[in-house]
């Protein structure tokens, strides 16, 4: 079963320097009929202009995951952390007990892109951490970026979660299986994508709850990311 959350039909926040579209309740925006997947709570597509972003603010027990597509992001932490992240570079916070941040866009001209991601943890009151990698492409069509144990370089997540970025060139497949009781979401970052036989563009999700596999195909140059989830 697929169930597809179009972009064009997402919540957003538009104020003077933040354009946000949520695929999940978030905020002002409430829709019980999208209040998550599994353990994936949050998929926030943002753009943040130039010299603007969000204060110091609070989160607790959440796993944090930022992933920027386009532009820069500065981060800084109340443990200490402070780092640009660039695209290609996944960024992981354990909110855990409780960690305060800000995220800043330190360009005086261009435009940051991202999506941010909450996955709910395996248990509330772990402690706060911080963990940021880069993943230049490495001609793998689905590279992994973050897991429960962290193999293959990917940063550390406390939830069973595999979270993979599809990469796809121009009439490229790629067939993922999904173990029994797995299930999966698709979200699309550019271009268009052929899933399990479902056309998807960029902006647009879909929940996989009982199919074998994930089979995307890209009828042009595509990106995508591939959440297994419990």
């Amino acid at each position: 079963m697929i169930s597809i959350r179009r972009g064009n039909e997402r919540g957003q926040t538009r104020i003077d320097w933040l354009d946000s579209r949520h695929s999940f309740s978030f905020g002002d925006y409430y829709d019980p009929a999208h209040m998550g997947f599994r353990s994936l709570r949050v998929i926030n597509e943002d753009w943040v202009a130039p010299g603007s972003g969000f204060g110091m603010h609070p989160h607790r027990d959440m796993e944090i995951i930022t992933y920027v597509l386009d532009g820069s992001l500065e981060h800084r932490d109340s443990l200490g952390t402070g780092s640009v992240i660039q695209p290609g570079e996944v960024q992981r916070m354990t909110a855990g007990t409780g960690i305060r941040h800000s995220e800043f866009n330190p360009s005086e001209k261009t435009p940051v892109h991202l999506l941010q991601i909450w996955l709910l943890p395996e248990k509330n009151g772990l402690t706060p951490a911080y963990e940021q990698k880069n993943f230049s492409e490495n001609g793998h069509a689905l590279q992994l970026l973050a897991s429960y144990d962290g193999r293959d370089g990917a940063v550390k997540i406390h939830q069973d979660v595999d979270l993979f970025a599809g990469r796809l060139k121009e009439g490229e497949k790629i067939r993922q299986p999904l173990q029994p009781g797995r299930h999966g979401w698709v979200q699309v970052t550019r271009g268009e994508i052929s899933l399990n036989g479902q056309r998807l563009l960029a902006g647009d999700g879909a929940a996989l709850s009982d199919e074998p596999s994930v089979e995307v195909t890209a009828p042009n140059p595509a990106e995508f990311l591939l959440f297994d989830l419990a």
